[in-house]
């Protein structure tokens, strides 16, 4: 159906006889009836190889029913049968190049099955391959969750759906998984009804004494520049002398502000009243009284009690990671976070606490049998923003992290957003599949 022009690295510029284009128009195979148009595949010959490409754009050349010049996108390449000289064992990636001159030939219904049908490694069927009808398109597990993954698609267009579909579709293949899904709209709960368990503010139940002081910062400090600084380094000091009335801080050999350590907010509302009765000015109560303010209008306003309730305290870290993470999961290997009714300015510290958790568990269990975690992330933009600036600091940082290093420890991050020119590059380029 015509030759190739010029070749390059990734794509090539090839002609195509106009007149062959409009006779394969009406091919009853609908594979080789849309080769030659954008979108539709081609095969190139190189020695006893084929190289296939997607035609990315079209325009004529000459005169009318002439030759038409398209550029085409490589794909990948296969051997070329002996006896038939169909194509066989496709693969991605290019080794050999054609050259200008080499002839162009559609792609058949049976080259597509060679290029999209899956062999027996694991993996899971999400849809038909355009435009067969029956090559199903299939997804291999491991590299999808080996090198992360990312659904990307405007408003309306079913990434919401491809995302419950692949999540079934896992869960199906892997009963005993464990697979934890941020939900920011509560869309997701009536799609994992039997396989799933549903978590919202009515039963998360979220310890508050699991955040690390960079998220504490986050909730309890209000105040920005000189003063937010201050604030801080009272806020360590006081929360450190709160950890340590714990029983279960007295075996440990250096506590921290981050160790996981539970203490009651009126404890912490007791430091910095202590702290405060040891300054000569009065003037200076200001950061302390910024602090106390902060932490009784956690304690009394009713939204927040699924994180920052007293019965909180007598909690355990091992039973709520068991409990969110699906340890072990009963048959309902997801665990669907709902954080729609999560109040806004500390969902961002909610997510960057699971999310943390889930670094962290990787990391603790790493000489126990292997339990990986997929962690999903509903419009992730919200998380990792590509700007650096404004608060929410803390999820962007562990979510940065678990794309860069979580796959060496069993971490797979899925993200879906239809927004990802405000997605962190760094985050995105670090998911293998789009």
């Amino acid at each position: 159906m015509g030759r190739v022009l010029e070749i390059g690295g990734g794509g090539a510029r090839i002609e195509l006889d106009g007149t062959r284009l409009r006779e394969i128009g009406s091919d009853p195979d609908p594979s080789i009836a849309l080769s030659g148009q954008v979108g539709g595949h081609v095969k190139l010959e190189s020695g006893k190889r084929w190289l296939l490409a997607n035609v990315r754009n079209l325009r004529s050349e000459g005169a009318e029913g002439g030759m038409v010049i398209a550029e085409i996108d490589f794909l990948g390449e296969g051997e070329e049968h002996e006896q038939t000289g169909r194509l066989i064992n496709f693969k991605r990636g290019i080794t050999s190049y054609p050259i200008p001159g080499g002839r162009v030939f559609p792609v058949s219904g049976d080259d597509m099955k060679q290029m999209f049908a899956a062999d027996e490694r694991a993996h899971i069927e999400i849809g038909t391959v355009y435009p067969t009808k029956d090559v199903r398109g299939a997804l291999y597990v491991d590299a999808l969750l080996g090198k992360h993954f990312a659904l990307l698609g405007s408003t309306g267009t079913g990434k919401s759906t491809s995302a419950a579909l692949i999540m079934h579709r896992i869960c199906d293949l892997a009963p005993d998984g464990h697979i934890v899904m941020i939900d920011p709209h509560g869309e997701y709960s009536a799609a994992f009804k039997s396989n799933g368990e549903l978590f919202n503010v009515d039963n998360l139940a979220m310890p508050y004494w699991l955040m690390n002081f960079e998220e504490h910062c986050e909730v309890f400090v209000t105040s920005s520049g000189a003063e937010r600084q201050r604030d801080q380094d009272i806020l360590a000091k006081c929360l450190l002398a709160a950890r340590a009335k714990n029983r279960a801080a007295e075996g440990l050999t250096k506590l921290t502000v981050d160790s996981p350590i539970p203490y009651a907010l009126s404890d912490l509302a007791s430091a910095i009243t202590s702290e405060m009765g040891m300054l000569n000015k009065a003037t200076d109560t200001a950061p302390f009284m910024r602090l106390k303010t902060k932490i009784d209008e956690l304690k009394a306003d009713p939204r927040y009690h699924f994180m920052f309730s007293g019965m909180l305290v007598a909690d355990s870290m091992a039973n709520f990671i068991a409990k969110i993470f699906r340890l072990p999961a009963k048959g309902k290997p997801i665990s669907i976070i709902d954080v729609s009714g999560v109040p806004t300015d500390i969902v961002s510290v909610v997510v960057a606490v699971l999310s943390r958790l889930v670094f962290d568990y990787a990391i603790w269990s790493r000489n126990e049998v292997p339990r990986p975690v997929l962690l999903v992330c509903e419009e992730a933009h919200r998380y990792v923003p590509s700007d650096k600036t404004g608060n929410g600091q803390a999820v962007r940082k562990v979510l940065e992290r678990i794309a860069k290093e979580g796959r060496k420890y069993g971490v797979s991050l899925g993200l879906i957003t239809q927004r990802p020119s405000d997605l962190a590059e760094g985050v995105l380029s670090q998911c293998g599949t789009i």
